[in-house]
């Protein structure tokens, strides 16, 4: 009796159960439908809204051809890219309507072209038209303190929706690295879609850095130092990882601007037969017009570029330097000075400044330390053509379009023994030796002591191979490989 009574509770169990699934299913099942339809009708809406964008004054169809770039004006490397590729495709395609979505509502767009032609020396020869979208502060990091790659990310797809409902062009590039835009603009704005990443949103080494417990600039200590939350960090990695390689592999075009990003890009996009390098352009040949000569200047200037960014590590600058100024062979070379070059963005990174401007007094250097920021192509130049050393501090940096400007102008390159210095940049030329690499900051002292104590003959034979192997990276090149990698989204 009792084993019926137990049978008879779970058969009434079981039909309680289905009696909720199956409706549980049929409306998961219209709503779906309902998605679909709506997502297409979106889609058609915006097909209908991009007819009017393509059509110039004398009634033929124009291409437009849409950048999305939220920081356009920030002044980085990143953004040289950006104002080459509009240079490169405007001569291919005079004909076509060129669009940059940016965040930088506080200016004109007449203001932003010249701020390129003052930090970068390019003019663009064809009007470009600006879409100021005015919920950038959706991908501020500082606006997520907790979970930033997913709010970031999420911020991202608002903001492309902004962007995507006041202009829908015909192919669509990202030229920032804001992946979750790319689905959005293709199945909702039926674009093609290409992009240019920088550096990848995640990557195998920043899961590494979360599985060995390692503090970084994005790995606070108080997660290295609990087991549970670095597992439960792991977790939400990897899955970000699997998001962030799906909505990739939406690209019909990917452009990486190095080995070290290539590799990542492939492990996590799995896109390899859309997938090119292109090296990022440099202004390589108004950097070798800088005479190669020994400074015949007293003491020696030490120059870092780099936007003011957590990442670039400007700290480990500054610590190094102390650490240098410390050591006997500065009694030979008693004028040291270094100069941080960069562009500041926001209010963090002016408060970043300022923190760095705390170190230096912290550590007594203060008055060997000087922060250039925001300054014009000129003074850029001139900097760097009396400095003896590039400085160079960023874990696996993407690229670093500072290091080859330092090795074009003449300096002795000093850089982070990873990423794009390590594999692409300071390596080998004929044999002979283009610069040095460090990591920590007893390595950075000892080799800036190591740079100062060779012969200006010794300095000077590595600055020519420095020179001569660099020409890969020029303005022209990037040209060649950028038209032919973008070529498939115009056929």
């Amino acid at each position: 009796m009792a084993a019926a009574t137990g049978s008879w509770c779970l058969r009434d169990l079981l039909r309680f159960f289905y009696s909720l699934l199956f409706p549980g299913l049929i409306i998961c099942g219209v709503l779906c439908v309902c998605l679909v339809i709506a997502l297409w009708g979106i889609r058609i809406h915006m097909q209908r809204k991009k007819k009017p964008m393509s059509i110039c004054k004398n009634g033929k169809n124009q291409m437009v051809i849409a950048f999305f770039h939220p920081y356009c004006n920030a002044g980085g490397g990143g953004e040289r890219v950006l104002w080459c590729a509009l240079r490169a495709l405007q001569k291919k395609y005079p004909e076509a309507v060129y669009v940059v979505y940016t965040g930088d509502a506080n200016v004109s767009g007449q203001q932003i072209l010249e701020n390129a032609f003052r930090r970068f020396n390019i003019r663009l020869t064809h009007p470009v038209q600006f879409v100021f979208l005015k919920k950038r502060y959706l991908v501020e990091d500082s606006r997520y303190p907790h979970f930033t790659l997913l709010g970031q990310s999420l911020g991202s797809v608002f903001l492309g929706w902004e962007a995507l409902l006041q202009c829908v062009p015909d192919i669509y590039i990202d030229s920032m690295g804001y992946a979750f835009t790319l689905p959005l603009f293709k199945y909702l704005g039926g674009c093609r879609v290409g992009s240019y990443v920088h550096y990848p949103t995640i990557s195998t080494d920043m899961l590494s850095v979360v599985k060995n417990q390692h503090a970084s600039f994005n790995n606070a200590a108080f997660i290295t130092k609990n087991p549970c939350l670095s597992k439960a960090k792991l977790v939400y990695y990897y899955l970000f990882a699997c998001i962030y390689g799906l909505v990739g592999s939406c690209s019909d075009v990917v452009m990486v601007n190095s080995s070290w990003t290539l590799n990542h890009i492939l492990s996590l996009w799995k896109v390899g037969h859309c997938t090119n390098i292109v090296y990022p352009p440099c202004d390589v040949q108004t950097f070798l017009d800088i005479p190669l000569h020994e400074k015949k200047t007293p003491g020696h200037l030490l120059v870092s570029i780099g936007q003011f960014r957590p990442e670039k590590n400007h700290a480990l600058q500054i610590r190094a330097f102390a650490n240098l100024l410390n050591k006997k062979v500065t009694e030979s070379a008693p004028s040291l000075k270094l100069v941080l070059i960069g562009g500041c963005r926001n209010k963090d990174d002016e408060l970043r400044v300022n923190q760095l401007r705390k170190l230096a007094e912290d550590l007594g250097v203060q008055d060997a330390v000087e922060f250039k920021i925001n300054i014009s192509f000129d003074e850029l130049k001139n900097y760097l053509s009396e400095a003896t050393i590039g400085l160079h501090t960023m874990w696996n940096e993407h690229f670093g379009i500072g290091v080859v400007e330092c090795m074009a102008a003449g300096t002795v390159i000093l850089a982070h023994d990873s990423g794009g210095p390590k594999l692409d940049i300071v390596v080998p030329h004929e044999g002979g030796r283009t610069g040095f690499l460090a990591e920590s900051e007893e390595e950075y002292a000892e080799a800036m002591a190591h740079i100062l104590s060779l012969t200006a003959g010794e300095r000077l034979q590595v600055r020519r191979n420095a020179r001569a192997s660099v020409s890969r990276f020029s303005d022209q090149e990037f040209e060649v490989t950028f038209l032919s990698s973008v070529e498939k989204l115009f056929k």
